[in-house]
This record gives C-alpha cells, structure tokens and sequence, in this order.
C-alpha cells in the first residue's frame, strides 16, 4: 500500500502519507489509490480538483459547503508550507465543534482528508505556499457555501 493513512482523534478526519520513492534525481509517490482510500473506509467520489497559491500570512476559511452539497477535501501542500485546520461541524458527533491541525509541507508530504460534515482553512507559514485539493460529493455551490469565523471562541483555535 503506497498510503499510510493515521487517526487524528477525531473519528473519520485522517492524515495520509504517502510512501515516497526518491533518488538523485527527484521522487515518485501516489497521493490518491481509489483501492487504499477504500481499504481506509473513505469512499469519495472525487468531482473536482482545485489549486490554491497565498502569499505568507494569508489566513483562508473556515469554509465549508452545507446540505445537501456537502464536500469531502484531500488536502495536499505541493509549495511551502501551511498550517491546515478541520473543525467538526457533524451535529450528533462527539467531537462537534473539536478541532485538528497539522503542519501541511512541501518537505513532509503528509496530506490531510476532510470528510463532509467539516469546515476547512489553513495559515500560510512560507512566502508562498501553494495547495492542491480534490473535492468529492459535491462541485463548488455558491449558494450553500458557509464559513466559521477563525477565532469563533466556542471552536477556540489556537
């Protein structure tokens, strides 16, 4: 399996790293296998994929899109680095409202799954820093698209 995927503490948001093939000349790795999403427990159908670039500093989200189009993120770093943030927003979860960060690089690799239900945002650490994400359940919606405010104080991200 090229993926390792690892729990975060809260139930269905995981972190994926991939297995890294490298030499002297640059590396190889898959960061998406529908067979190891499925063997995990995740199966997302991927509707679109999306590219973002922010200069350091630069805050994004929380954004998350309601019902009835909800969106799962497979959130990867591909320049930089970011400080990448998933809040439970799932009503009935035991860890509604619970959030998780976690370093997101160029360097690590490491990738993050948002499952629906999840309000999403990152910190851009680097000059610049660019990301990459697949979207799955649902396009881009405008009219269902919401945000959390950042420093929303019940959520209390640090």
């Amino acid at each position: 399996m090229p993926l390792k995927f690892r729990a975060t503490g809260i139930p269905d948001l995981l972190i994926i790293e991939p297995i890294v093939f490298g030499d002297e000349r640059g590396f190889f790795l898959e960061f998406y296998k529908r067979s190891d999403f499925l063997k995990a427990g995740i199966d997302a159908d991927f509707v679109q994929d999306n590219h973002s670039r922010s200069k350091k500093g630069v805050l994004r989200g929380l954004h998350f899109q309601d019902e009835p189009a909800a969106q799962g993120k497979l959130v990867k770093c591909i320049k930089g680095k970011i400080f990448d943030v998933a809040v439970d927003l799932r009503k009935g979860s035991p860890t509604f409202k619970k959030w998780f960060g976690i370093e997101l690089s160029e360097e690590n690799k490491l990738m993050l799954w948002i499952p629906p239900g999840f309000a999403h945002s990152f910190l851009t650490l680097s000059e610049e820093a660019e990301i990459i994400y697949k979207v799955s359940g649902n396009e881009y919606s405008p009219e269902h698209d919401r945000n959390v405010r950042w420093n929303d104080p019940e959520i209390d991200i640090n």
